[in-house]
């Protein structure tokens, strides 16, 4: 059986730079309101996951939050493959343990570019720069049951946050 993987761009966060140590840079006001009414509406369209992996990161963190309480995913997973410096390759070897436990819904919660190029990555083979996330964004893909995931999976929903307001 195939898998569903949603990419998700952490919400508007703080002015870069504004912070000594960018990892601690939360979620704005608008950013959280903005992100609950994303993770309402995906949860409303019925778009639910067994895992939520986030990066440490706080923005992306205090995102799986909203996301998990709002009900669109099940369990939450902190992991610093999702952080910037995070690479696909890293992340395969987790996501082959995980497809062992059987749970088919898994959406990755982190950063632009990596969330994006990750993307091409696994539906072109290579990152090609087209797709360009915004803030609380989602892209779908498929992915296969087996083999590689890179340039093997198929997009099936790519939507900035504007589509999912309320």
């Amino acid at each position: 059986m195939a898998i569903d993987l949603y990419l998700i761009r952490h919400g508007l966060a703080g002015k870069h730079g504004s912070y000594e140590n960018d990892e601690l840079r939360p979620l704005t006001a608008e950013g959280q309101r903005k992100t609950r009414q994303v993770a309402d509406r995906l949860r409303e369209m019925e778009c639910q996951v067994d895992r939520l992996l986030t990066s440490p990161l706080v923005r992306a963190h205090q995102t799986a939050e909203i996301l998990q309480q709002a009900g669109v995913g099940k369990t939450l997973e902190v992991s610093r493959i999702l952080a910037p410096e995070g690479t696909l390759s890293a992340w395969e070897p987790w996501f082959e343990q995980w497809k062992r436990l059987g749970e088919t819904g898994l959406a990755l919660v982190g950063h632009e570019p990596n969330l994006s190029t990750w993307a091409e990555q696994m539906i072109w083979g290579g990152s090609r720069q087209h797709l360009d996330m915004k803030k609380a964004g989602v892209i779908g893909l498929r992915i296969p049951e087996s083999g590689s995931v890179i340039g093997a999976c198929e997009l099936f929903w790519l939507t900035p946050p504007r589509f999912l307001l309320a």
